[in-house]
């Protein structure tokens, strides 16, 4: 018999952790080989993980709710052939980086601390990837980290376990003339018995928890401008027909949108970047998020990568494409990872603008207002005309640290103007 240890996957880009949610086999069940063995969830999506080997589950050494680094073992899988201890799903190597970074910066500032098991600190734990950059960013050194309790498995410290060690380290740390906080109070709700009370799930407490880190991190300031999408309606509902039968699938107005986006984006690169302290790293490829809904009625961001390498068909099929696995639940981290720039779609809801809160790292996301008919005034050879057109709001949110009021107006004017440029003889 062989003994084969089964290891966390990488799961996406960025993903240096999961969860582990629940087991779908018990020690001693007999599994296939890309047989679904655990869910897993991690900060972007929740999946299922399938076995590396046909065999018997063994013995399984992560136990539901203990946060798992990546390449770290899950499990043992007994199989038939010599006996070995055999190391599957090793984690792949990081490629390297296309992204450009704008400002300078001390060297090493992106190094995370080693594991800290040196005989100065005495400490044998391990520690993810996560909890050690944590240490790096804070200025925790080798000696404190060991004295972090820890809750997960084995007593290792988990992100939970540094933010909470954090927080008590300043509230101990502050003086006693300290200026009080000015954070709000918690709020005494007053509950009666005909009110339902609703636990949130999962996802809607990280939908929550990053909405308010990134108002928190990122100053938002919001642009607004009205485009007329005349051409473009008009088009659709000339080819809508002909294009479902030619491809088999609707176009909707999203593809038109992402594209005019990915147009604007390599006018003005500088809006595709993020943030990582006092530097800026500019994005070489454009990978457009589009927000879509799920069955639960959450909001998800899968993403188009290089949209900007796509014609209007091509997107359109990524569209589709995405839109179908979100609304199934088959969306995998992969699907979520890479984003640099986000579109949000509400006038799907009937809205016809919003003030859209940006998805962290990235410094911008746009939403498309209903679109809505409106008399307009338009220059003629002979003199101004009122006439009916299709009208769009465009709601252009940005992190105005890094993102200027002129640029930040100017793109969103650069997307309108594409719209409103749109060809209404494009063939097919």
């Amino acid at each position: 018999m062989a003994i084969v240890e089964m290891l966390m996957p990488k799961m996406g880009e960025s993903i240096i952790e999961g969860t582990v949610l629940t087991w779908l086999k018990n020690e001693g069940d007999t599994i296939e080989q890309d047989e679904s063995v655990l869910e897993v969830a991690t900060d972007k999506v929740d999946t299922e993980v399938p076995s590396t080997h046909a065999g018997v589950l063994k013995q399984i050494l992560a136990k539901e709710g203990d946060v798992i680094a990546v390449g770290a073992p899950i499990a043992i899988i007994e199989t038939s052939g010599e006996e070995k201890i055999a190391v599957l799903n090793p984690e792949p190597k990081t490629e390297s980086s296309k992204d450009e970074l704008i400002a300078s910066a001390p060297e090493n500032t992106a190094s995370i601390l080693e594991t800290p098991n040196n005989s100065d600190s005495g400490d044998d734990r391990f520690y993810s990837p996560l909890v050690q950059s944590i240490a790096k960013e804070e200025g925790i050194s080798k000696a404190e980290l060991a004295k972090v309790p820890g809750t997960g498995k084995d007593l290792r410290v988990t992100k939970q376990d540094m933010l909470d060690y954090l927080k008590s380290k300043s509230s101990s740390a502050k003086p006693a003339a300290s200026i009080p906080s000015i954070s709000a109070p918690k709020i005494q709700m007053s509950i009666s018995g005909e009110d339902e009370i609703i636990e949130m799930d999962r996802m809607r407490k990280m939908i929550a928890q990053r909405m308010l880190d990134s108002k928190r991190i990122s100053a938002h300031v919001t642009s607004f401008v009205e485009t007329d999408m005349t051409n473009i309606v008009l088009w659709r509902e000339k080819n809508k027909l002909d294009y479902k039968a030619k491809f088999g699938e609707s176009i909707t107005y999203t593809p038109f949108f992402i594209e005019a986006v990915a147009k604007a984006i390599r006018d003005f690169p500088m809006i595709n970047i993020s943030v990582d302290g006092d530097r800026i790293i500019r994005k070489k490829d454009i990978n457009v998020g589009m927000a879509v809904a799920l069955p639960n009625g959450n909001l998800i961001v899968p993403i188009i990568r290089n949209a900007d390498q796509l014609n209007l068909v091509g997107i359109s099929k990524k569209v589709n494409e995405l839109a179908n696995l979100a609304r199934n639940n088959k969306l995998n981290a992969d699907h979520l990872a890479g984003g640099t720039y986000t579109v949000s779609n509400v006038g799907s809801f009937g809205n016809v603008m919003g003030t859209p809160i940006i998805p962290q790292p990235q410094v911008a996301i746009m939403a498309v207002g209903a679109i809505i008919k409106k008399p307009a005034v338009l220059e003629t050879p002979t003199g101004d005309v009122i006439a009916i057109r299709h009208k769009m709001f465009l709601s252009h949110s940005y992190d105005h640290r890094v993102v200027d009021g002129s640029l930040g107006g100017r793109f969103v004017k650069r997307v309108s103007d594409y719209l409103e440029a749109f060809n209404i003889n494009t063939p097919l």
